[in-house]
Formats: C-alpha cells, structure tokens, sequence
C-alpha cells in the first residue's frame, strides 16, 4: 500500500526563531497522522529545523539542489552538502523555479540525477500555466515536463520520486482547481509514467496535488483515487493550517 505525503514547501518565509517556533506548535498536532509529514524549509533554517523535528514524525526537505557534486556555482547547494544536514527530501522543478530562475526541463532533469546519486529523495514538480490550460495544452505539457524531468532516471530510482502536480495558475492565487480536475490531470502524469516505466511502477508512484491545498478542500482532493498528497504553499506555514491539512481523512 501507499503512504500519502503530506510536505510544507515553505518557499522563502521564516527565520530560525520562526523556525523553531512553527515546528514546537506542528509537532503535536501531526504526531498520530497516518500519512508521511515532511517540511520543505530555506537553506538558512535546515539545521535548525534538524534539531526541531528529532524525536518526532516529520521528515526534512529542502528547496532545491544543484546538479554539480561542487564547483563555481556561486549560491547554489549541493546534494552532499544537503545530505550531510540530513535533509532526506528535495523539491526539484516548482514552477517558481522554472518562471523567476530560468528552470527548464534539461536542468529538472539534471537536477533530479544529482539529487538520486546524493542519495535524497525527489519531490518533482510539473504543471501548466493558466494560458497553457485555457489553450488545450495542459496534457501536452505536463507530459513533456514528465519525459523531460525522468529522462535517464532509471525504474528502480522511481521508488525514491514522488511527482508534484502544481497547477501555476493556481499556486498563491487562492485558486485551486476541482478536485476532478486535479485528478483528470495527474491520471494524465500517471499514465505517461506508465508509458516510461509499467504499469506497476506507475500505480506505485505517489503524485501530490500542489495547488492551493488547504483544510477546507483537502479532504475533497485526497479523496479522489489519482491523489496521494499534497504540496501545501501557504497552509503549511500555520501549525494548525497544515495539521489540519495532514489530518484530512478525519
């Protein structure tokens, strides 16, 4: 059986004292979840937050990761330097990424190989602007971000991927789409994995929902079949929001 993944990208938002502070409230709301909790925090805040969520449930991520073991690529971070923090997830590809940094499908992709050979695990993010989806573009694309980012990953490495399905149109507008309309879209991304990997690896894969998740419509959302988490943006930044959101089959 899968585990559901419910991870807190908390993009550029909290100081170490905030830090410290959020996971002190989160802890105990999250302690008897039945799904995987992971924290996605700024580079400033790893360390902290290691310390924070010892002797708890709730998993270390990180933001980003270079494709490069180490060299002159001045303000980036590399995968041993993550896993010498013992951050176990990484969010690789968010549309932010991709739209204010010059992200593409090649460096997804490179990314994502240097991530698995560091030994962490991916949190690989795909998804369609609102200009895209009113086009009739949305499979198209969402299949392209699909091969480009798992091209050379090999099947067995696909245990170690969890897909994020982030629809850009509605990341930080308060939009979402149906909970139908997510799950239309990530059957999409489901069936192109089958196509690269088998029918049993893609039944496997967990793909998260990342668009505007929140407590008032994540039980709709992860009650549809394709659904196995959320990528939660402004929700996870509230101990109580996001326990909520982690809590959504009570």
């Amino acid at each position: 059986m899968k585990r559901d993944i419910i991870a807190g990208n908390w993009k550029m938002n909290n100081t170490q004292a905030g830090t410290k502070a959020l996971i002190k409230d989160l802890a105990p709301l999250v302690a008897d979840a039945t799904c995987e909790v992971v924290i996605c925090v700024p580079f400033t805040d790893i360390e902290v937050a290691r310390k924070a969520i010892r002797g708890t449930n709730i998993k270390l991520g990180a933001q980003n990761v270079h494709w490069a073991p180490k060299g002159a690529f001045t303000g980036e971070i590399s995968a041993e330097m993550l896993k010498e923090l013992k951050v176990e997830y990484v969010i690789i590809g968010h549309s932010e990424r991709r739209q204010y940094f010059g992200e593409t499908d090649a460096s997804v992709n490179a990314r994502t190989k240097a991530a698995l050979l560091g030994g962490l695990k991916v949190i690989l993010c795909v998804g369609e602007t609102l200009e895209e989806r009113e086009s009739g573009k949305t499979a198209e694309v969402v299949i392209r971000q699909i091969n480009g980012g798992l091209e050379g990953i090999e099947k067995a490495d696909l245990k170690k991927i969890v897909v994020a399905y982030e629809p850009v149109w509605a990341i930080g507008t308060g939009k979402t789409a149906t909970a139908q309309e997510a799950n239309d879209t990530i059957a999409i991304i489901r069936k192109a994995v089958r196509k690269l990997y088998g029918k049993t690896a893609a039944n496997a894969l967990r793909i998260q929902y990342g668009g505007s998740m929140n407590a008032k419509n994540a039980s709709e959302l992860m009650a549809m079949p394709e659904i196995d988490g959320g990528l939660i943006g402004g929700a996870s930044l509230k101990a109580p929001d996001f326990a909520a959101v982690v809590h959504y089959n009570k």
